[in-house]
C-alpha cells in the first residue's frame, strides 16, 4: 500500500472527469471534436484548447490521461478500464494512482503504478494508504486530491447526466458497437450517492470543492464556469 505524500499542500488542484461538457466549457470546435469522436485523431487533439490549465496540478480521471504529458496524475478504480488500456497507461510517464480492488493485475505489470486500498463507505478517507470508493473513479479523486493536502479542487466534467446530443463522455472510448441494440444502462443515479458525504467531510477538512460544470447533476458544490475560475 502506498502512503500518499501531501505533494500539494495548501493548494488547487483540477481533477478531469468524463463529463460532455469539457467540449463547452473549452470552446473545442466542433470539427475537433467529430474527428476525436471517430478515432481520426487522438484525444491529444483537445489538449491546446486545455491550454489554461496546463500549468496547474491535474488529476486526470480514466482515459483523461491521454490528453497529454500535463496530466500530472492518471487516477483509476476500475479494473475494465485498466485491461482496456494497459499500453497507453505504460507509456504515461507521470503519477499513476488506483484503488483497483484486483491488485494481482497491476502487480505482474507495473511497479510503477501506486495501490491504494478501497474502502467500500463514502466520503473522504483520511487514512494514509486508504481511499473511499463511492461507487465511481471521479468521486474517489477527490479523496485523492485531499490526501495531496489541497485546499481547494474544482472539478471538470463532473456532469452526471447526457448533453444535448445523448453523450455521456467527451469522448468514444467506451463506446461498445456489440451492443448497440441493448437498452444503455445509464450510472448516474449510483454515481451520485457519494457526493453529499464528500462536501460534508470537505468542510470538515477545510477543502473548498467547485463544480465547473454548471448543468452538473451533483448539487452539493458551489458551481461555477471555467471561465470565471480562469
Amino acid at each position: 500500500m502506498w502512503n500518499i505524500p501531501k505533494i500539494w499542500t495548501d493548494s488547487e488542484c483540477w481533477i478531469i472527469g468524463g463529463g460532455p461538457s469539457i467540449i463547452e466549457q473549452f470552446n473545442i470546435p466542433a470539427e475537433v471534436v467529430h474527428k476525436v469522436h471517430m478515432h481520426e485523431v487522438g484525444i491529444d487533439a483537445y489538449s491546446p484548447y486545455l491550454k489554461d490549465i496546463h500549468n496547474k496540478h491535474v488529476i486526470g480521471v480514466n482515459v483523461a490521461f491521454l490528453l497529454g504529458s500535463w496530466i500530472d496524475v492518471l487516477f483509476f478504480g476500475d479494473n475494465g478500464f485498466f485491461l482496456q488500456n494497459i499500453k497507453e497507461i505504460e507509456k504515461f510517464h507521470n503519477l499513476k494512482v488506483t484503488c483497483n480492488p484486483r491488485k494481482h493485475n497491476l502487480a505482474w505489470h507495473y511497479e510503477s503504478v501506486k495501490y491504494l486500498r478501497r474502502e467500500s463507505i463514502d466520503g473522504i478517507s483520511t487514512k494514509k494508504n486508504s481511499i473511499c470508493w463511492n461507487k465511481n473513479s471521479g468521486a474517489a479523486a477527490i479523496n485523492l486530491a485531499a490526501h495531496f493536502g489541497v485546499k481547494r479542487i474544482i472539478l471538470v466534467g463532473f456532469d452526471m447526466s447526457l448533453d444535448a446530443a445523448d453523450n455521456q463522455h467527451w469522448h468514444k472510448q467506451y463506446t461498445n458497437t456489440a451492443n448497440r441494440k441493448q437498452p444503455r444502462k445509464l450510472p448516474f443515479e449510483r454515481h451520485l450517492k457519494g457526493f453529499p458525504k464528500i462536501a460534508s467531510d470537505a468542510k470538515k477538512l477545510g477543502i473548498e470543492i467547485i463544480n465547473a460544470s454548471p448543468k452538473s447533476a451533483i448539487t452539493v458544490f458551489e458551481k461555477k464556469p471555467i471561465k470565471d475560475l480562469l
